[in-house]
């Protein structure tokens, strides 16, 4: 008989239990989400989602993969990790809806160190969450323990979702017209954005994430654990309500700050201009910025408090504030887009200074 150690999948970083009781834990919140195409449930090999082709004209899919970034790593920080789902959600849903789709279904991948089935299903409970703010299922996804690549307390998380959207409906420059006004959507903090300058900072300053700093009203942590605000349904309630000829492009500001992604809507011979007079600076960046981090480059790594902004027809610009500010997404006029007089200038521009 042997004397060698009888080696295990457990005892190489792999729990199988552990795996299903995280599944058994979050199998309520997924089932929630769940809309009427959804077919099959939790568990199989693929999620199965009967799309109704009798209900669109000419539908064209759409998908987008993100993940959430560095936030994870305050997220593990502060030991907190039902949000980072709530964002996971955001980063892919209000990419697809930039383009006019309507999100269908979303699957998630969680790579970790170790199971912990608590741990992975309050993931799991935001990604569920975030899915019912976009109108989403979440038809499935992976968990993975990679016991011998990551810390036990490491994880990474990334999502696919899937659209539709009819042909001719598509949202896009090619729609964006002079004289179209800008339509800014406020941002619920740095989204899923410029965290690895945010940690930086948070570090070099010595910041006390569960101290009050001068100007926010709650915890460092809390402010910047602040789920990305999901604005696929509002977005997809303005183009209902205006149509294609009211509402001509969405841009989600994410990595490039407010001016570099507004900028990919614009096409050529136009320059969108924004109004920082229009909107205060968020106390979060400007505490960013009073531990070294230059305008500049809070204008390029954070949204600076626009986390969503459209290309509107003029004529329908009032009311589309409206009906966003009823929905609860805080919106206002903060720009137009004009014919551009110099070749070599941006295609987006912020101009004057943020209100105090």
């Amino acid at each position: 008989m042997s004397d060698r150690p009888e080696l295990t999948y457990a005892a190489s970083g792999v729990d199988i239990d552990a795996g299903e009781r995280a599944v058994t834990l979050m199998r309520a919140a997924v089932e929630k989400t769940n809309r009427r195409e959804v077919v099959g449930g939790l568990g199989g090999f693929a999620g199965l989602f009967a799309l109704d082709a009798a209900k669109y004209r000419k539908p064209l899919l759409a998908s987008s993969t993100d993940g959430v970034g560095t936030k994870i790593a305050l997220a593990r920080q502060l030991d907190r990790h039902d949000t980072v789902g709530i964002d996971l959600v955001a980063m892919v849903v209000d990419d697809l809806v930039a383009c006019g789709a309507e999100p269908l279904f979303l699957q998630d991948y969680v790579a970790c160190g170790k199971v912990v089935p608590e741990r992975i299903a309050a993931i799991v409970t935001g990604i569920a969450a975030g899915c019912t703010q976009a109108g989403a299922a979440l038809v499935g996804g992976e968990t993975a323990e990679h016991g011998d690549l990551m810390d036990a307390d490491e994880y990474d998380l990334a999502a696919t979702a899937v659209g539709v959207v009819e042909a001719d409906a598509v949202l896009g420059p090619e729609r964006v017209r002079a004289g179209d006004a800008v339509i800014a959507m406020a941002s619920s903090g740095f989204h899923s954005n410029g965290y690895s300058l945010v940690r930086r900072v948070v570090s070099s300053a010595g910041l006390d994430l569960t101290a009050i700093p001068a100007g926010l009203d709650r915890p460092l942590g809390d402010e910047l654990l602040e789920p990305t605000r999901i604005y696929a349904l509002d977005c997809l309630a303005l183009v209902g309500e205006l149509g294609v000829e009211g509402v001509h492009a969405y841009a989600h500001i994410t990595g490039g700050g407010l001016a570099g992604n507004t900028a990919r809507v614009v096409p050529d011979g136009l320059q969108a201009v924004l109004d920082r007079g229009t909107w205060a600076l968020p106390a979060a960046v400007r505490l960013m910025e009073e531990h070294g981090v230059p305008r500049a480059e809070s204008e390029r790594a954070f949204n600076c408090g626009v986390g969503m902004v459209a290309a509107v027809a003029p004529e329908h610009a009032d009311a589309a504030v409206q009906l966003l500010t009823a929905r609860g997404v805080p919106a206002w006029i903060a720009g137009s887009l004009q014919e551009r007089s110099d070749a070599g200038a941006p295609a987006a521009e912020l101009t004057g200074s943020y209100r105090d």
